[in-house]
Parts: C-alpha cells; structure tokens; sequence
C-alpha cells in the first residue's frame, strides 16, 4: 500500500467513526450526542476506537509488504547492495567507464557439424579489455544490477558483428542476449546498421532471468524472424531454460547445456536424458546443438545418440584472433570422422 492509499484509510475510518457516533446511538433508542449517558456514549466510542486498530492493522500490512520486498531484492540490485551505497556507486562507475571506452572485444567459438567437422557456426563470447580481470558474467550482472543490462549487451553485440566481417561467409553467428534485450526495440536497429543479413545471425535466448509474461517476448521474436534471423534456446536443461521456455519461445535450435553433455559416456541417466532431447528437439522441428564437448568418449556418444552438431573445447576453443577464423572452414582432424546416425 502505498503512503496515499493509507492516508485514503486514514480518511475512511474517520468518517466512519462519526457516521458511527451518529448512527450506533439511535440503534439504543438515544439522539446522538444525546448528553453523556452511557448508552449513546460507549457505542460512539468504541466508533472512534475502531480508528487505531484499523491502522495498526494497516501499518502491519505495510510492514509485512515491505519485508517481501525486501526477501525478493526489489529496490535493491541484484547481489544486494543498496543503491546509493559506496559498493553501488563503485559498480556504476566501473560499469560506465565499459560503457564510455568500449574496453571489450569478441571471441568466437566454432559450432561444428559433428559428422563432417566442418564448422557451420560461430558462438560470440565477449572478453573484457581491464584490470583487474572479471569474468564476464559478473561484468553482465553488474551491469544489469544498475539498470544498465541491456545497454552493455547492445555494446557487446555491436563488437561481435563488426568482427564478424572477418569470419568466413557461410558461418552463422550466435549473439547471446538477455529476454529484456530482446524486447528493446533498439535490437532491430543494431541488426540493420550492422550489414550482416539477418539470415546470418543466431540470438541465443540467455537464462540470466526468469521470463515473468512470455507474450511479449514471443511477440519481439516473431517480428526479428521476419526478416530471417532464427533463435536459440541456451543452457537447455539448466537454471531457466527449462523445457516450458523452449515450448513458449518455439526455437530454432536448441543448446543442451554442458552439465548433461559432461560425463554423458558413463552415466546412463543422462544418456537417457540425451537420447529423449533428440526427439524432442526433432519432434518440435528444432537442431539440437550438443555444448561442452570436452572429451573423445563424449563427442562419440553424443553422435551415437543421434546428435549432429556439437561446440566445446574439444571442437575448437574460444579465439580473438581472425587468423583462427579464417582456418576454420579448412578444419580436419580424425576425431570429427564420425558419421551421423
């Protein structure tokens, strides 16, 4: 409630208490104020007494909604400082001097076809210019802990598609942004000053929050592949990217997250598990791509299980460096001999 609305309260138990004080005594057969004889007195009384309860009834629904807001972290960022504290104040700086200088640039990482090793697609993976080094993901969250999010996340794509100039053309490239990016109506521009065909590029759908109203989302993404952009679904199987996000949002592609792929040859729940995303992912007309593939034994079971297309260090680490670009559509080695099922 807010200090209006109680002051409204205020108000309305007042006038309810005199419309008491004149009404309760004519219910005993006295005129109001009719001298001070007990009758017409206690009802009249215990009107106006009506008042402090009433508030003390709704200072208690005050407090008990500000505690809830409290436990939920509204008003406060994401990782519980208050705004306005030094902490806050030292995170917004770091965060606009990213903003201002544009200190970051753009790894990429190959997405590969898993029965020919041919590389069909690129993952842009953003790497911080400063010091000292944090990791990218504390970098986003700050940055979304000031209202900022989107903003960094525009910079960072803007810096993957530039560079993307030097990739070879027949690669997609994979952009991760949030669902609140996805909705800004800035995205559709940045795509268009780019020169990058919207056919080219891949939004990976991030699980940094939880998506509350799924309409609007699906709506901005209708629209973004009107003019041939496609999407994924990142992290499929962990944190947010639950299997209701990929039935609203309908991707293109689908990323099975790293924490099912590792150690997928030895346990036969997560085999299971891989074998039944397969057929999901066919029976929704979706690609399934296999990230994380660190080992020999995994690459195998995975393209045993019927998975095409995979990304990880085995199949290529992440680079900054166009000369590794350039070499990926020239890659061969025996490990990506292995023929699709």
């Amino acid at each position: 409630m807010s200090p209006a609305g109680l002051w409204l309260l205020v108000v309305a138990c007042a006038d309810a208490a005199f419309a008491l004080s004149i009404r309760l005594p004519m219910v005993f057969g006295h005129e109001p104020c009719e001298g001070f004889d007990g009758p017409a007195v206690v009802p009249a009384l215990g009107a106006v007494l009506l008042v402090p309860v009433v508030l003390h009834a709704a200072w208690r629904l005050l407090r008990e909604q500000h505690d809830e807001r409290a436990q939920a972290g509204i008003g406060r960022p994401a990782d519980g400082r208050a705004a306005g504290s030094p902490a806050a104040d030292e995170v917004r700086a770091r965060v606009e001097g990213v903003l201002t200088d544009r200190t970051l640039m753009t790894a990429f990482q190959p997405i590969r076809c898993l029965g020919t090793g041919s590389v069909i697609g690129a993952e842009a993976l953003t790497r911080f210019v400063t010091s000292p080094v944090r990791s990218p993901e504390t970098w986003f969250a700050d940055a979304a802990s000031i209202g900022r999010g989107p903003d960094l996340e525009f910079l960072a794509m803007e810096t993957a598609l530039l560079a993307a100039a030097k990739l070879p053309a027949d690669l997609y490239i994979a952009i991760n942004l949030s669902p609140a990016a996805c909705l800004d109506s800035r995205l559709g521009e940045i795509l268009q000053r780019s020169g990058v065909p919207a056919g080219r590029v891949v939004v990976e759908v991030t699980e940094r929050s939880a998506v509350a109203d799924y309409e609007p989302l699906a709506a901005a993404l209708v629209r973004l592949r009107h003019s041939g952009l496609r999407v994924a679904v990142d992290d499929a199987g962990a944190g947010f990217a639950s299997m209701r996000h990929i039935l609203q949002l309908r991707p293109e592609l689908i990323k099975l997250d790293r924490t099912i792929i590792a150690g997928i040859d030895t346990e036969p729940g997560q085999r299971v598990l891989g074998m039944a995303m397969v057929s999901f992912a066919t029976g929704i007309g979706a690609a399934l791509i296999a990230e994380g593939i660190e080992t020999d034994t995994e690459l195998t079971t995975v393209t045993e299980l019927g998975m095409n297309v995979g990304q990880g260090y085995l199949l290529g680490r992440p680079s900054v460096r166009s000369e590794d670009w350039a070499q990926w559509h020239n890659w061969s080695d025996g490990r990506a001999n292995v023929q699709d099922t």
